[in-house]
């Protein structure tokens, strides 16, 4: 016997983000508050990596960080570290200190403005009174229970304060965001297109003023987190106590990838060879989760093992071309759906959910058994998850336990020394990949990248006493090279893969995160992260269908941080009609 469900098909878009615009559409349940069905799509085509072949090698990352005007130094980064494997460079310790302390700085900067100005918005008091009024009641009666170390006595109050443009801590988020700009400015010149980071290191001078001024903003940041860690415990512990079962909104099985970040030049040599060794060596531990449990910290696993799958997407098969590459330098095969041996191959066409409904194709890591649709928890959530089990990081600020991230912040003008630990998130018993602790883990990996940080500067100061002020290192290009960068950019695993022929770009492909969370169903019907996250959520706002703001379905699309939603427009069917559905189908309403 079928069950008859009467659905009501909404759609989201634009969700402005990193490659184009992103649309949700879905199909939600009010008789049983549920969302049936979602499809995530992205309606613009950019194709860098078609205009990437034949170009200068040199030019990569001044290239690659025009795809994003939020976070291109990390594709500037990344580019250069595939750069500096394919010219065999290694850059002098202090110029990747330096490149260190950028990072540190984007991803204070990115992950503060974020959290606080964007996803913020959509647990302040304005939107809770407009979307879950009886829990803006609760929170009028509850005391913060850190009260004593953020000044709001309620969660209400936290909640005021969030509020956009009038909230006292949303503008001195804001201020805080200039300031983590400057930090960067300080080591690679410019933001968000850095103009001073080059393949071999960078070409700022190390001197003690400029890691001075940059040391005396970073223990401002350093304070201003003893602050935010405790209010935003505050906020989502209530979250969870005011609506019992919100572990479930945005919920969907660990899979979690993290690419590892911050370099350690003490044994970073940038050759494939030796990658599973100095990848370990990061900072923030490469590695994937599944169901809990860590699969491989190994980068060259993590790199044999990408598959780049069209699935429902916008392209033709490349499954018959010559490859680029049939092994990697260690003699290892490559299969001919990895990024190196991918050609893109647009093809135009109508959407239809039933098809092809996206421009976004369908990264899968493969296990040797399983095609994974990986995500990346927002970044933060993949990066805290993999580095807490790998238990390789051990450097006074910050500690990996094997089950957690001990975060250690100095004392700082005001406050004294602070202690934060970030636990492995479950709740009964399980393990949860939810729209909450994808957020909890940004505020935790900020305080994070600041502790990390104040390392790095200790080191790169070191450097300097020694006279060791040299930044940069010299190379020639090859005139054939295979090469891959991995790093990660704020928001989730970022890699890019390179051939060289003929001293030029053969082909050339870059993978953020959200083509890896933004993915659409692939051919064996599974659907990408968002898509996942956001399919059996269960809904918690008030208001009924023909007033639904869809608050619990945004949440959890912001969750993942899809680079600055901050265009959201709602579309219901034609005319809110309910139709009812026995099986899924295409959509019927007008895109």
């Amino acid at each position: 016997m079928t069950l008859e469900r009467e659905l009501v098909e909404m759609a989201w878009d634009p969700i402005t983000r990193i490659v184009g615009s992103l649309g949700i559409y879905a199909k939600v349940d009010f008789a049983n508050r549920e969302v049936a069905e979602c499809y995530s799509t992205s309606s613009v085509f950019r194709g860098y990596s078609i205009f990437m072949k034949g170009k200068d090698p040199r030019d990569a990352h001044f290239i690659t960080s025009r795809i994003c005007g939020i976070c291109g130094d990390n594709h500037a980064t990344c580019s250069v570290y595939a750069q500096n494997m394919a010219y065999g460079v290694r850059p002098p310790h202090i110029g990747e200190w330096m490149i260190n302390l950028g990072e540190a700085a984007e991803y204070m900067f990115d992950h503060n403005i974020f959290q606080e100005n964007l996803v913020g918005v959509d647990y302040c008091e304005k939107m809770v009174r407009e979307t879950n009024p009886g829990v803006l009641a609760q929170a009028e009666r509850t005391e913060a229970p850190h009260a004593a170390d953020h000044g709001y006595r309620t969660i209400a109050d936290i909640m005021r304060s969030l509020n956009p443009l009038e909230g006292g801590f949303y503008r001195e988020a804001l201020a805080m965001s200039r300031t983590t700009r400057e930090m960067f400015c300080l080591m690679e010149g410019r933001h968000v297109h850095p103009s001073t980071l080059y393949p071999g290191g960078v070409g700022t001078a190390a001197t003690v003023q400029v890691f001075t001024d940059y040391l005396t903003r970073l223990m401002r940041y350093v304070e201003f987190m003893k602050r935010v860690v405790p209010m935003h415990d505050d906020l989502f512990d209530f979250v969870y106590d005011a609506m019992p079962g919100y572990e479930q909104v945005g919920r969907r099985r660990v899979m979690l990838g993290c690419w590892g970040s911050f370099q350690d030049p003490e044994h970073c040599d940038f050759d494939y060879r030796t990658m599973n060794d100095w990848g370990r060596r990061m900072f923030v531990t490469p590695g994937i989760v599944v169901d809990g449990k860590l699969v491989t910290n190994d980068l060259v696993d993590i790199n044999l093992g990408i598959r780049i799958l069209l699935g429902s997407s916008y392209y033709d098969d490349w499954a018959d071309q010559e490859p680029f590459v049939t092994e990697d330098p260690l003699g290892n095969p490559v299969d001919i759906r990895h990024p190196w041996n991918q050609h893109t191959i647009p093809h135009p066409q109508k959407r239809d959910f039933a098809g092809k409904y996206s421009w976004v194709m369908s990264p899968r890591w493969f296990d040797g058994r399983d095609l994974l649709a990986l995500d990346t928890g927002g970044g933060p959530l993949a990066r805290l998850w993999v580095t807490a089990l790998s238990g390789l990081v051990d450097i006074g600020y910050v500690r990996s336990t094997g089950h957690s991230v001990e975060i250690n912040l100095p004392r700082t003008a005001t406050r004294p020394e602070k202690t934060f630990e970030w636990r492995i998130p479950q709740r009964n018993g399980e393990l949860l990949s939810n729209a909450v602790e994808r957020n909890r883990a940004r505020t935790y990996f900020q305080a994070y990248a600041a502790a990390c940080a104040l390392h790095f500067v200790e080191q790169a100061l070191g450097e300097v006493r020694q006279g060791h002020t040299q930044t940069w290192s010299p190379f020639t290009v090859p005139d054939e090279a295979v090469s891959c960068g991995f790093t990660e950019a704020v928001r989730g695993v970022l890699s890019h893969h390179m051939v060289i022929r003929d001293g030029k770009i053969a082909n050339y492909h870059p993978y953020p995160p959200t083509p890896w969370n933004a993915s659409v169903r692939d051919f064996n019907g599974t659907p990408g992260p968002y898509e996942d996250a956001v399919q059996n959520t269960p809904i918690f706002e008030e208001n009924p269908p023909e007033s639904f703001k869809g608050i619990d379905i945004m949440r959890t699309v912001r969750s993942f941080d899809p680079c600055l939603p901050c265009g959201v427009h709602m579309y219901l069917g034609r005319g809110r009609q309910l139709r009812v559905v026995h099986s899924p189908h295409a959509f019927t309403g007008t895109p």
